[in-house]
């Protein structure tokens, strides 16, 4: 795909089936609203449960949801990866920023470590030239330094004490942006939903290697909520492929931000946290980067990544 971005993790091989960009941006904005819930329930039960088992729970029941589904409408022939060695690559980089980013919510505000997460599309545009192999303009260099700056204003390093929780999320940030450049490389190798069963089978094996030696016995409502996360990746994911069925990337990328509005209402709500001005103006520095990445995409005739964090 174009110049600087990779396509949607989730929409690497979907083509548009139909010209009606308004049910896809209906399904986008669902799937945006939707995923929230799963960082609220992660963020809830990680005051007594080990992040390591909420990651665990977040890939096992998902794996357990849409492996029977792919098996049924691909076969198995397609589950034998193209490209084997990047696809685990790939899942261990998603792997490692949920770990990141569940780790983050953990002990800062959804709504800034969402924020950070947001900075995965500009990691991609100032990496793309090197691992790709992709022409970035000054325009869009100048729009990934802008950024930045933006994830400064949420940090604010040499403000009090170091905000160790944000540079996690600003790690989960990094990774994410890592596994897009997977994803572009994977462009075409397999359908969606067979890559993101890659992607939550990696999650699934690893994660059950590691949680017996951090396993604390959940109640039957904890472990009801546990599955329920599972549940809803695997309905934002199928919200999110659906969408790109309908419309072009480069028309819903803009509208994946929107899931800023559903994290910054659930973190009020539930926590009661609400950003701070500080944190408000680096999410408009962030969000507009972003925003003008795309629509720079778009007038340049190439396919934007969505810059959701769905995928996690």
């Amino acid at each position: 795909m174009a110049p600087s971005q990779p396509p949607p993790p989730v929409a690497v091989t979907t083509s548009v089936s139909g010209d009606r960009p308004l049910v896809g941006i209906l399904l986008i904005v669902g799937a945006m609203s939707v995923v929230p819930f799963m960082d609220a329930i992660a963020k809830h039960l990680s005051g007594h449960l080990p992040v390591v088992q909420l990651v665990w729970a977040r890939y096992f029941f998902h794996f357990c949801l849409i492996f029977p589904v792919v098996l049924w409408r691909y076969g198995p022939r397609r589950l034998v990866p193209a490209r084997p060695l990047l696809q685990l690559l790939r899942g261990g980089l998603l792997l490692g920023s949920t770990l990141l980013f569940f780790a983050a919510l953990a002990h800062m505000p959804m709504a800034d470590a969402l924020a950070l997460i947001f900075i995965s599309p500009l990691i991609v545009t100032a990496l793309s030239p090197w691992v790709l192999g992709e022409e970035v303009g000054l325009r869009r260099r100048l729009a990934v330094l802008v950024g930045f700056m933006g994830a400064l204003l949420i940090i604010r390093p040499g403000i009090g004490a170091v905000q160790w929780p944000a540079l996690l999320a600003l790690g989960a940030g990094l990774v994410f942006g890592c596994y897009l450049l997977a994803t572009r490389r994977l462009a075409g190798s397999a359908p969606p939903l067979v890559t993101l069963t890659y992607s939550a089978a990696a999650g699934a094996l690893l994660m059950s290697l590691a949680v017996p030696f951090f396993w604390v016995m959940p109640s039957a409502m904890d472990f009801a909520a546990m599955a329920m996360m599972g549940l809803i990746a695997a309905g934002g994911h199928f919200l999110l492929i659906k969408a790109f069925d309908y419309a072009p990337a480069s028309l819903l990328a803009p509208f994946t931000y929107s899931e800023i509005v559903m994290t910054t209402l659930l973190g009020f709500v539930i926590f009661g946290d609400f950003p701070d001005s500080w944190t408000w103006a680096g999410i408009a520095v962030i969000v507009a980067s972003g925003v003008y990445i795309s629509l720079r995409e778009r007038v340049r005739g190439a396919d934007p990544s969505a810059p959701t964090k769905t995928a996690l």
